[in-house]
């Protein structure tokens, strides 16, 4: 029992040093990093709840019973919710291919120098 419990508090002392480091340090933030981190925010969570109007408009549509009303405005809620969804990965994807091609990561909001060597 003493050596099972020796061997578990080793391991919690290896894994807190192998955890520690993650993370930069917050006076390292630029504006450049805060900007950044928000437009990817901005995007995981207009594609969150894309993704939960759908379900919703999913589960009105079962749950309408047959009525021509009710199943009409769940047809328009999944519709919006594709198109939004549609949009939030049409925006990703126009902004990789903007890094791909052009070199200009608009997440991280580095654009390379024309001057090489810089």
């Amino acid at each position: 029992m003493k050596n099972l419990l020796a061997d578990s508090m080793l391991l919690a002392q290896i894994n807190l040093k192998q955890q520690a480091g993650q993370f930069s340090d917050a006076t390292n933030l630029t504006v450049e990093d805060i900007v950044g981190g928000f437009l990817r925010l901005i995007l995981v969570v207009a594609g969150l709840v894309f993704f939960f109007i759908l379900v919703i408009g999913g589960i009105k549509w079962i749950m309408s019973g047959g009525d021509k009303a009710h199943t009409e405005g769940a047809r328009n809620q999944i519709t919006a919710a594709l198109v939004g969804l549609v949009i939030v990965f049409s925006a990703w994807a126009i902004v990789e291919l903007i890094r791909v091609f052009f070199g200009v990561n608009l997440f991280e909001l580095k654009i390379p120098s024309a001057v090489t060597g810089q």
